[in-house]
């Protein structure tokens, strides 16, 4: 039997790890909301949220904006870290979300894949469960890539 060859990533720096993301949040949204990188493969990334009083709309529900900056950091990170950190800068240009049920508790997890990586975008699919596994949240977000200003 063949063995199947393995992914090759996506990452500009080939050999990332979860380390590598520790601090990134740091005095952000996402700090203050308590997002946490949970993991890193060849073509994915994926991140946590606390459902709690930081999430939460008045009716105890998850809050569909709270969905939506998880989905938004999880694909600009994703865009950061596929790029020359030293030559671009990745802003959002366009998010959509469909909130298709909610959470009241314990915690939700978005998993970040690409749909497009190109030279001036990267749109990415962004799919948020809960614990028992369904699914919350489906987003798409396009990123624009942008050179930085030379120094």
């Amino acid at each position: 039997m063949e063995q199947a060859s393995p992914r090759t990533p996506i990452w500009f720096k080939k050999d990332l790890c979860l380390a590598d993301l520790s601090g990134m949040g740091n005095g952000t949204m996402s700090e203050h909301l308590g997002m946490q990188f949970t993991e890193i493969d060849a073509d994915y990334l994926r991140a946590s949220l606390p459902v709690d009083h930081r999430t939460r709309q008045p009716y105890g529900l998850l809050h569909g904006g709270a969905s939506c900056v998880l989905a938004e950091t999880l694909g600009s990170v994703a865009s950061a870290l596929v790029v020359d950190p030293e030559k671009f800068m990745c802003v959002g240009l366009e998010i959509n979300a469909n909130h298709l049920r909610s959470a009241r508790e314990g915690s939700i997890t978005g998993t970040c894949t690409p749909i497009h990586i190109g030279a001036s975008t990267h749109v990415w699919d962004i799919r948020i469960h809960d614990q028992r596994n369904k699914l919350i949240c489906v987003s798409r977000l396009t990123v624009a890539i942008l050179k930085k200003p030379l120094q």
